[in-house]
């Protein structure tokens, strides 16, 4: 059995394994590489078979999304430590060993991410996970070198590790048994905000969570659902409705959901005022679909023991970076 499996989830995505297989390939030394497929309708499974007969393909029998999906899938894999790696990431070399060297020096290290950069544009850094992740007093979630839409240059401004309070979902490190422990992501999920989720079920149960900017991958992003697609902003609006309420404290949930709720309405406000209605229209059916889920998800809720609410700050950072003007991580921490 290897120590560390690194898992692709796959859907319909040639033209990604094509491109970025082979440096996961070239710089994974020692550890198992997976390719679970969503039941892509493409030649994905011919490609890999013919021309990667080295990678394990688990094939499932329907799309069950990004969440249900990696479920399914690592119900087949045995490795103590999980590698959840998006389809579009080229890593680097020796990317693997910080990141092992993390978790085995410290057990309550339950997962970790590398410092993500952008594959088309190497000096800065990537969206989807930058630095680290945080999030603020509302469950906005931010990340060291991302503020919302303002991606900064990587200068080594972050180049500590350190604790944060989420990792990002396009390249997690995670303990398995703890995985399987916790739940695995939320298979309601879909996709979206599922990562964050399972962070912070994490982090409730008092574990740590950790950047490690020594190990650097590039992220291309966008490569199943595009940010234009109001599919997208369903589930980002959606999810981390649900989020919040499967993970807050009990006496905190009214307060901060009811304040979202009307933020949300707001910002659909705006996106109709740009002409985007569809996108508007998302953000309705999503609180449609998190009221009609909320029995359900209460029913997900662990109490929690010893929370850990490291990465998670008492400001509202919506205020900061619309009224106050501060478009980087440093400087709303300040």
């Amino acid at each position: 059995m290897n120590k560390v499996a690194v898992v692709i989830l796959n859907w319909n995505g040639k033209t990604h394994l094509k491109q970025f297989l082979p440096s996961v390939i070239q710089y994974s030394n020692n550890a198992e590489i997976i390719v679970i497929d969503n039941c892509s309708d493409d030649d994905s499974i011919a490609y890999l078979t013919t021309n990667f007969p080295t990678v394990k393909i688990i094939s499932l029998d329907k799309n069950y999304g990004f969440a249900g999906g990696y479920n399914k899938g690592l119900q087949q894999v045995d490795a103590p430590y999980y590698v959840l790696l998006n389809s579009d990431v080229e890593v680097t070399e020796k990317w693997l060993d910080p990141m092992i060297q993390l978790l085995e020096n410290d057990s309550k290290i339950a997962a970790c991410q590398p410092k993500i950069k952008d594959y088309t544009n190497k000096n800065y850094f990537e969206y989807a996970g930058a630095a680290g992740g945080f999030i603020d007093k509302l469950g906005y979630p931010f990340c060291k070198g991302r503020v919302f839409e303002e991606l900064e240059e990587d200068n080594g401004q972050y180049d500590q590790s350190d604790e944060i309070f989420w990792a990002s979902g396009a390249c997690l490190f995670i303990r398995s048994e703890i995985y399987r422990d916790i739940g695995g992501l939320d298979d309601f999920f879909f996709a979206h905000m599922e990562e964050i989720d399972l962070c912070w079920r994490i982090k409730n149960q008092g574990y740590k969570i950790m950047t490690c900017p020594s190990s650097i991958v590039y992220h291309l992003g966008g490569g199943t659902l595009h940010k234009i697609n109001p599919k997208k902003t369903f589930l980002n609006y959606r999810n981390s409705l649900l989020t919040l309420h499967k993970n807050l404290p009990k006496e905190k949930i009214f307060y901060t959901i009811v304040t979202r709720l009307f933020l949300d309405a707001l910002s659909g406000i705006k996106l109709l005022l740009e002409g985007k209605a569809k996108h508007t229209l998302a953000i309705i059916k999503a609180h449609f679909s998190f009221y009609a889920a909320i029995k359900q998800n209460k029913q997900k809720r662990k109490p929690p023991k010893n929370p850990n609410l490291t990465g998670k700050i008492g400001k509202i950072i919506i205020f900061n970076y619309f009224f106050k003007k501060e478009k980087t991580f440093s400087s709303i921490l300040k």
